[in-house]
């Protein structure tokens, strides 16, 4: 599995900097990430949705940790490319 293209979504405002869209293997789109800044660095969220009693649950997620930090370096490298900004 590879990221083919990843898009980035700029927002001013808040810890939430951006939205990105991923696409995996040129077949298949995975929608709102969410990259947030902390003091620590950039951080990432998967896709979420909003359940009826207020609580959040993912709607895609990795199944391990090595696609997790895959789908992170991608996403981060390239907000930070788009942004002009590095990690801090």
């Amino acid at each position: 599995m590879r990221i083919t293209e990843v898009k980035i979504f700029q927002i001013d405002g808040g810890n939430l900097v951006a939205y990105a869209n991923i696409t995996i293997d040129d077949c298949f789109r995975v929608n709102d990430f969410r990259i947030f800044l902390r003091p620590t660095g950039y951080y990432i969220t998967m896709p979420q949705a909003k359940e009826k009693d207020g609580k959040y649950r993912e709607v895609a997620y990795a199944l391990n940790p090595e696609t997790l930090k895959m789908i992170e370096d991608t996403v981060i490298a390239e907000y930070e490319k788009v942004a002009g900004k590095r990690t801090p």
